[in-house]
């Protein structure tokens, strides 16, 4: 089978190894790719050359997890930090750099927007509600064991791709985060914010054919089509990695 007519290769990185446990990754990510028409492959930290993963791969999804270590864009610590992954935040930095590099379409959700941001030098802001109070909660207090998604709205910038493949301007997301962007690097803009406190929700990089970061949790929200677009849109922009072919599949929904 040629690259062409072949589903498109969708690399998914996972969580790191913690106390010898397995590699894990929530099935909802997979079910999303699967849903949108590409075959998902897992990438467990480790490899320390990112072309041998991503050469052959037609699309790379960062997607959610544990806190960023702030030494990786020079933040400090706080006390709400949790689940640190050195090697997991070294693997998936360097994944980033790559794609934005070589021009691979590349998703990142929740930690997965922050880890594009803070690859392309940007930083984050360490605890929300320290920054934006509680006036919008993104997250909902765990208990052991367990975590609860909350639920807000979030306004699209018109002119953005966001938009224009998701075909809404104010939509309801689901999410589960306590830090988020707080500089943006050269090259990013943002193209989404919380309504009601006005947080970063969604960046878009200027450059890149097909660089997208979501804060909030699209794989959760699989009967609802506005999130599926994210999906079907970046499956869509995979099938054709030439930058002509990526601006062309923006308008394609």
């Amino acid at each position: 089978m040629s690259r062409k007519s072949r589903p498109a290769l969708i690399g998914i990185t996972t969580y790191g190894r913690q106390e010898a446990l397995p590699f894990s990754l929530p099935a909802a990510y997979l079910d999303a790719v699967r849903a949108a028409g590409g075959t998902p492959i897992l990438l467990p930290p480790g490899e320390t050359d990112p072309a041998i993963l991503l050469e052959p791969l037609d699309g790379l999804i960062i997607p959610g997890g544990g806190d960023i270590n702030p030494k990786c864009y020079n933040g400090s610590h706080h006390p709400s930090i949790y689940s640190v992954d050195c090697d997991r935040d070294a693997f998936e930095l360097k994944l980033a750099e790559f794609a934005l590099k070589n021009h691979l379409p590349v998703l990142g959700i929740c930690r997965g927007l922050q880890i594009l941001i803070v690859s392309s030098g940007g930083s984050l802001i360490p605890h929300v509600p320290d920054v934006y109070g509680t006036s919008v909660l993104h997250r909902l207090d765990p208990e052991p064991g367990k975590r609860f998604p909350t639920e807000h709205k979030v306004k699209i910038h018109k002119d953005s791709r966001l938009a224009n493949f998701i075909q809404q301007t104010h939509i309801s997301v689901v999410s589960w985060h306590h830090q988020a962007v707080h500089k943006l690097p050269s090259g990013w803009r943002a193209v989404a914010h919380a309504v009601e406190d006005g947080l970063i929700e969604a960046v878009e990089h200027e450059d890149h054919p097909w660089a997208i970061g979501v804060q909030w949790h699209p794989e959760l929200s699989k009967d609802d089509p506005n999130h599926q677009r994210i999906f079907q849109a970046f499956v869509a922009a995979t099938q054709n990695k030439t930058k002509k072919g990526l601006i062309e599949s923006m308008n394609y929904f």
